[in-house]
């Protein structure tokens, strides 16, 4: 592959620049801060409380790794217009998110108000903002409608989704489109100066992660418990892949989008190599395998919801514009993240950074 998500480059886009950072508190968002300030950048960020005592954004003692942390709801445009436009970034990654299947079942209106009106929340402070800014809006790969019918989707593909997370992400692509084409038309860049991408990429899987209803997190807490791991969709196949992929990937286009605006002002894709699929059970058993120990069981849920069983991306637009390809298979994704939890010596700031380093850098 084209060696563009290196250390090097990437400082050399972002050292010194100020990066607004929605969701700093998430699982995502804390590997994404530590990259951040790993490669120079002042990182302000905008989300909610950690929900646990353990999540990694705590573990890693993420208030330190911020120039400023702000605790804020994306629901409340006043704050989130004050935060981004006094703080005048030169980059905005918004992943805040309500970003669990099951969870939007419970409380679909919370979810589409965070994951919908939360975007366009974001894009009109970035309206009114009057200095140039480069902004990626993290949406998913469940943006897509989908047949399942086995054929990967691409960029341009129908939007849609059964379950409330998934629709009220292709709701908040269809605010990004709009906000694009009305007030940030990438040929009229000169006018706004506002960079404007969304990207799609999913089931993301890594060191640190404690979130409910989650498949690496489920089988971490089955193995501190000396329990059977419990498989709801043991055949569903989907994208894994390490959170470092699409996170670099993101920094990439990032990069890429402040030295050309208009070319790169667009959707992209960032999953696996389409032969690259492994299901929910071969999963298990893979990090399983790594531990030497631990049983998993196949169970049946009376409140399962819809959940997609089949889920392929065509990242070819990724590659073709900006020469990136995964760095990591899917059992590479699971050794990787096996060895953060099995690693009890080191604290875990240093062992994502001890991955964040062989990532970039190797």
């Amino acid at each position: 592959m084209e060696k563009m998500v290196t250390a090097d480059y990437l400082r050399s886009a972002l050292n010194g620049k100020r990066v607004f950072l929605t969701g700093h508190t998430g699982f995502k968002g804390a590997w994404l801060l530590q990259i951040l300030n790993w490669l120079g950048a002042d990182v302000k960020g905008y989300s909610l409380v950690p929900e646990k005592d353990n999540d990694l954004y705590n573990q890693i003692d993420g208030d330190k790794l911020c120039f400023e942390s702000v605790i804020g709801d994306l629901r409340n445009p006043e704050k989130l217009h004050n935060e981004l436009v006094n703080f005048e970034p030169h980059f905005v990654f918004h992943l805040a998110a309500q970003s669990l299947v099951r969870r939007s079942y419970d409380k679909p209106v919370d979810t589409f108000m965070v994951n919908t009106q939360g975007t366009a929340n974001m894009l009109e402070a970035l309206r009114m903002m009057d200095k140039p800014a480069v902004a990626l809006m993290i949406t998913t790969d469940k943006v897509y409608e989908n047949p399942e019918r086995g054929t990967a989707f691409k960029e341009d593909d129908k939007l849609g989704g059964h379950d409330p997370y998934s629709a009220s992400k292709a709701a908040a692509e269809i605010v990004i489109e709009s906000y694009t084409r009305s007030f940030f038309y990438p040929l009229q860049y000169a006018s706004h100066e506002k960079a404007i991408a969304s990207v799609r990429a999913g089931n993301v899987i890594g060191g640190g992660d404690f979130s409910d209803d989650r498949i690496i997190p489920d089988i971490v807490r089955a193995l501190e418990f000396g329990e059977e791991v419990g498989l709801r969709n043991p055949h569903s196949v989907r994208p894994w892949q390490h959170v470092l992929e699409p996170l670099g990937a993101y920094l990439l286009l990032a990069a890429k989008m402040s030295e050309d605006p208009v070319k790169y002002s667009t959707a992209f894709n960032f999953g696996p190599c389409p032969d690259d699929m492994l299901t929910v059970q071969e999963l298990t058993e893979i990090f399983l395998e790594h531990f030497k120990g631990g049983a998993y069981k196949n169970i049946e849920d009376s409140n399962a919801r819809h959940e997609a069983k089949l889920l392929l991306l065509d990242s070819n637009k990724a590659k073709s514009m900006l020469g990136w390809e995964p760095k990591l298979n899917a059992k590479q994704a699971i050794h990787w993240s096996a060895e953060w939890y099995a690693d009890k010596k080191n604290t875990a700031h240093e062992k994502c950074m001890e991955q964040i380093k062989k990532y970039f850098e190797g």
